[in-house]
């Protein structure tokens, strides 16, 4: 073989490599605090305790129209942020000792609202107040247990039985072990939103055709905390 034709030889295999390398595909590595997908960071973050879905797990459903209506986006910021002292929710933002930023925080709140929510549960001031505070913020009573052991009577005895330790159709909700690892927050959230991918209805359907009053709930609430004294 001639030089000449090795050298044009080598430029043709050279010209190959070099449209080879040209048009190959990138590899990218994306690093743990880029990821802002929605579903990504919930199933990675929060389906072991919510659900993949965002119900049906152990902790609140997330994927509920009637709990976003309730609940607000700064609160919903600060509880994925900072966690719930007390309960098995930990902080998930970085300022807090989580591995979140607060720009994947903000992807979950938003991803929530744009996948779950729903505009037809109608405008959030037409709901019970979220938390106890915010309720007597509104001008609300504090919730009493003598109210309270009539309103459970009345609304939640059918399922819960008439002392709360269960019926036909419910479990207890007097149980220390059960008392124990909810909060009273979490006990006011059910009350109200219910479980709907459990068929537990909220405030609005305990009895039909009528539906708790914003006072009921709070003194409910109370009475089913106080239980957890009777058991100390």
């Amino acid at each position: 073989m001639s030089r000449s034709l090795q050298r044009l030889l080598l430029v043709a295999v050279a010209a190959m490599l070099a449209s080879a390398c040209a048009t190959a595909p990138e590899e990218t590595s994306i690093r743990p605090e880029q990821v802002t997908d929605f579903t990504e960071l919930f199933d990675a973050n929060c389906s072991a305790c919510h659900g993949i879905e965002g119900n049906r797990g152990v902790a609140q459903p997330l994927n509920d129209p009637l709990y976003l209506a309730l609940i607000t986006d700064a609160r919903l910021t600060d509880i994925i942020s900072r966690g719930v002292r007390g309960t098995s929710m930990s902080a998930f933002a970085r300022e807090s000792g989580g591995t979140l930023t607060n720009e994947q925080v903000r992807a979950l709140v938003e991803g929530m609202r744009r996948r779950w929510g729903r505009a037809s549960e109608g405008p959030r001031e037409g709901l019970p107040a979220y938390s106890a505070e915010d309720a007597i913020a509104r001008g609300e009573s504090r919730g009493d247990t003598g109210r309270g052991r009539s309103a459970f009577t009345t609304y939640c005895a059918a399922c819960h039985g008439t002392d709360g330790k269960g019926g036909t159709s419910a479990g207890s909700v007097v149980d220390p072990a059960f008392l124990a690892l909810t909060s009273d927050q979490s006990l006011r959230t059910t009350t109200i939103v219910g479980r709907q991918a459990e068929s537990i209805p909220g405030w609005r359907d305990y009895v039909r055709g009528r539906p708790m009053n914003k006072q009921e709930i709070s003194d409910v609430v109370a009475w089913i905390s106080a239980q957890r004294g009777e058991h100390d």
